[in-house]
């Protein structure tokens, strides 16, 4: 038997799947403050600035748009909107090295858990804007029920996370992206029509409150819940918050399908430059872009 050491199984390739979340887009109250969190917290690149915009990513790919406008309304949890926005790292040593990097800082987190498919840590913005940052483990680790894939809220081992950590946290990997957008809505049934029925989801998990949406076998690229929000209608539009989720769609004929289900269940369908934009029973925007 060879005592050559075994190379970690990938983890699952988000770019091969038909649609992944490209940037999330949110509006916030202070610009300079919200920027400056992201770019010194969480170790994203600032790809673009004005007085009234900012664009964040890493390895040259946009990831967030901030818009500044000091005249919004503070966010309120209670409506519909951003649950957390869900940013992936490439590998647990990274995710250590940011726990490592949190705790030296005295970065507050709101919680961590063991999802069995991954695991994750929990923050908020200077808004409340929520954030999750976390890395996925093998698929060969996920376990199913028929065609739902478990996603249990475990405790998280933190000791064994910091161990992982293989040197200091220096930014956002190159490899960072968005995986995921929870959000929060009014009424998960109305949430599975729309993002499963017409825009291709399939519902990949269930908490009470909760459904989990993926696709190409993703365990989820959206969620959404009403564990705040049960009962919201669209959210106020001068509220500071979410206001656009971009997916990216690897095959454009799979745009022009949701075009037409979108249009046949009389849903206005408008224009982002080249984009096209859909918006949810809360008002948030869903620009649909073709990789």
């Amino acid at each position: 038997m060879s005592d050559a050491p075994r190379h970690p199984e990938p983890s699952f390739d988000l770019s091969a799947a038909p649609m992944r979340i490209g940037r999330v887009r949110i509006r916030v109250r202070d610009l300079a403050q919200a920027s400056g969190f992201y770019r010194d917290v969480l170790g994203l690149v600032p790809l673009g600035q004005s007085d009234r915009h900012a664009v964040l990513g890493t390895g040259g790919m946009p990831l967030l748009e901030l818009i500044g406008d000091p005249g919004l309304a503070p966010l309120d949890r209670r409506e519909a909107g951003l649950f957390h926005t869900a940013f992936l790292l490439p590998d647990r040593a990274s995710l250590g090295r940011w726990l490592h990097f949190a705790s030296e800082r005295g970065v507050a987190l709101d919680g961590a858990a063991d999802h069995v498919v991954s695991e994750a840590l929990y923050l908020a913005d200077p808004e409340g804007n929520g954030i999750e940052i976390y890395v996925d483990r093998p698929v060969s680790a996920w376990r199913r029920t028929g065609s739902r894939i478990e996603m249990p809220n475990d405790p998280l081992d933190l000791e064994g996370l910091l161990a992982s950590a293989d040197g200091p946290w220096t930014g956002m990997p190159d490899k960072g992206a968005i995986g995921h957008v929870h959000l929060q809505v009014g009424d998960t049934a109305l949430a599975e029509h729309f993002y499963g029925d017409l825009l291709g989801f399939q519902v990949t998990w269930r908490y009470p409150g909760a459904s989990f949406f993926g696709v190409g076998g993703y365990h989820h690229q959206l969620a959404a819940n009403t564990w705040n929000s049960r009962g919201a209608g669209p959210r106020t539009e001068d509220m500071a918050g979410l206001d656009a989720v971009e997916l990216v769609l690897r095959d454009a004929t799979a745009r022009a399908a949701i075009e037409v289900r979108a249009r046949a269940a009389s849903l206005g369908v408008g224009t982002e430059g080249e984009a096209r934009v859909l918006r949810d029973p809360w008002g948030t925007a869903i620009v649909l872009t073709a990789d």
